[in-house]
């Protein structure tokens, strides 16, 4: 994908997010966040020709599927201004138990919130959160393909309850997902949605025929 242009002006302050997911078996992910901060090259002084890491710091979280729920938490803080700032890894062991879908913003404020945290840590969460759910359908995929389909249904409920319920975070979460929205209605009502975007286009790259992200 190409990338605008760098803008006019001096670079003072570089920060990165990076996270990664993996599958560790049909019911369990790992998700590794990364934040690092660095300065640029003799910003600080004047004639170092290497960028100045100022933070990196590491999240290892292990998550349910299909639930989201956090079974366990790493903090590492490699990278830190003070040293006092590791002192406050081991806090974040609270969020064990937590789903990591709806309502996690709103726990970490009630838990981490100004001196009860860290700032780059929470920030780093926060940019998490949503790629737990984006990796929802990747863990049906590969489930799918192998054949170990983790059932969304509960004794006793219909198919819109489960279809429901197999849609809960994504209900609500943006417009166009909104309850009442053309997607939403569809799905809720079982009917097979049109591909993305980003998978018409690569479909069409590959040769791939439509009926095939049906599959899926």
């Amino acid at each position: 994908m190409e990338l605008p242009p760098e803008p006019d002006g001096l670079l003072i302050h570089e920060r990165n997010y990076s996270v990664r997911i993996y599958r560790q078996s049909p019911t369990s992910m790992l998700m590794r966040g990364i934040v690092w901060d660095q300065k640029p090259p003799g910003l600080y002084f004047e004639h170092d020709p290497e960028p100045l890491p100022v933070h990196h710091m590491v999240v290892d979280l292990v998550v349910t599927y299909p639930t989201l729920e956090i079974t366990s938490i790493k903090v590492t803080m490699n990278v830190t201004p003070h040293t006092e700032c590791t002192d406050i890894e081991s806090t974040y062991q609270q969020l064990v138990g937590v789903s990591i879908a709806r309502g996690f913003s709103r726990k970490l404020k009630e838990l981490f919130v100004g001196p009860a945290g860290c700032t780059h840590i929470g920030a780093l969460l926060q940019a998490m959160a949503p790629a737990a759910v984006q990796s929802i359908w990747s863990m049906q995929m590969v489930n799918g393909r192998e054949g170990t389909e983790v059932s969304l249904a509960k004794p006793g409920e219909d198919e819109v309850e489960v279809r429901r319920r197999a849609m809960r975070f994504n209900i609500n979460s943006c417009h166009v997902w909104a309850e009442d929205s053309a997607n939403s209605v569809a799905v809720l009502a079982g009917e097979q949605l049109d591909p993305p975007l980003w998978a018409e286009e690569r479909m069409k790259k590959l040769g791939v025929e439509e009926d095939e992200w049906a599959k899926f």
